[in-house]
C-alpha cells in the first residue's frame, strides 16, 4: 500500500512521479537535495535563487535528468511580471537543460493577475518544444477550479493542507474533464499546523500526518515538502511510507486542522 501510495502519474500528462516531491526554498543543502532523489523523490521545484537545487539539477546526467519532473516559473509583482519566455530561457541556462517539464505563472492571487495576456504568453510557451507543459500557481481558489475545467493548463500549484481544505469543493470537482496534474504545497501550513491552536488540548500533528493527509486523496498529484535539513527530509519521507491515513486518523486530523483554522483564520 504505501509504495503504491507514492507512486502516481501527473495528470494527463502521465509522467511517473513519486507524490511527495521537494523544494529547496529552505536550503536542506546539496546532499538533503541527493538523498531524497536518490531515495525515489523525482519532483523538484525552484525558484532560480535556491543554488543548491540548481546545482543538483544542472550537474545531472542525461539519463538521471529524463526521470526527473522539473518545476518551476516566472514570478507575479504587485505592479506586472517577469516575462515568461525571458524567464524560461533564465531557467534552461541556469540549470543547463534542454526543457523545463512544467512552467509555471506564479503567485496568482486573483483574477486581475490572469489576464489575456499572460494567458496568451502562457499558451505560446505551450507550444515551445522546451517545455513539456504550463500552468500557474493560483491562491483564488475558485479561478483555479474554472481553468481547470477549462483546460487551459497542463498543472496547477493550489493550496490545501487539513486546515484549508476549499480545494476540495472549488478546485478539485473540476479535475475529471481535462486532469491537469495538481501540485499541492505548504502541507503544514507553513508549520501552524505543527503548533498547538488555542483551546485545543490534545497533540498536535506531525510533519508526517501533514503530508499523508494532502496525498491520502486522490486529486493531488505531487505534494511538495520544504525541509531545511537532509534528516527533516527524510523523516517527512519515512512518514509517508506508511501509506493513507485511516478512516480514524483522518477523522482527528479534520477535528485538528479546523481547530488550527479557527485560531488564525485570517491568513487565505
Amino acid at each position: 500500500m504505501a509504495v503504491e501510495f507514492l507512486e502516481g502519474r501527473f495528470g494527463a500528462k502521465g509522467w511517473p512521479v513519486c507524490r511527495l516531491g521537494i523544494s529547496g526554498s529552505y536550503r536542506p543543502g546539496e546532499r538533503g537535495i541527493r538523498r531524497v532523489l536518490d531515495e525515489g523523490v523525482n519532483v523538484v521545484f525552484l525558484y532560480g535563487f535556491d543554488s543548491p537545487t540548481v546545482r543538483v539539477v544542472r550537474e545531472m546526467n542525461a539519463d538521471r535528468r529524463d526521470r526527473l519532473v522539473v518545476i518551476t516559473g516566472a514570478y507575479n509583482y504587485i505592479w506586472g511580471h517577469q516575462n515568461l519566455k525571458k524567464t524560461l530561457e533564465k531557467r534552461l541556462r541556469q540549470l543547463r537543460t534542454e526543457y523545463i517539464d512544467l512552467f509555471l505563472f506564479l503567485g496568482v492571487t486573483n483574477r486581475k493577475h490572469f489576464s489575456d495576456r499572460v494567458r496568451g504568453e502562457l499558451q505560446e510557451l505551450r507550444q515551445d518544444p522546451r517545455v513539456r507543459g504550463v500552468g500557474f500557481s493560483c491562491h483564488d481558489r475558485t479561478l483555479a477550479g474554472e481553468v481547470a475545467a477549462r483546460g487551459e493548463l497542463d498543472g496547477m500549484m493550489v493550496r490545501y493542507n487539513a486546515a484549508h481544505r476549499g480545494a476540495e469543493r472549488e478546485v478539485f470537482p473540476f479535475l475529471e474533464a481535462h486532469q491537469p496534474g495538481v501540485v499541492s504545497y505548504t502541507a503544514t501550513r507553513w508549520t501552524y499546523l505543527l503548533h498547538k491552536p488555542r483551546a485545543w488540548s490534545g497533540r498536535t500533528m506531525t510533519g508526517g500526518e501533514c503530508y499523508r493527509f494532502v496525498l491520502t486523496n486522490p486529486n493531488v498529484s505531487v505534494c511538495l515538502m520544504a525541509p531545511r535539513s537532509e534528516p527533516e527530509a527524510m523523516e517527512n519521507l519515512e512518514a509517508v511510507r506508511r501509506g493513507p491515513l485511516d478512516a480514524d486518523e483522518m477523522a482527528w486530523v479534520r477535528e485538528y486542522g479546523d481547530a488550527v483554522h479557527r485560531s488564525a483564520g485570517w491568513f487565505w
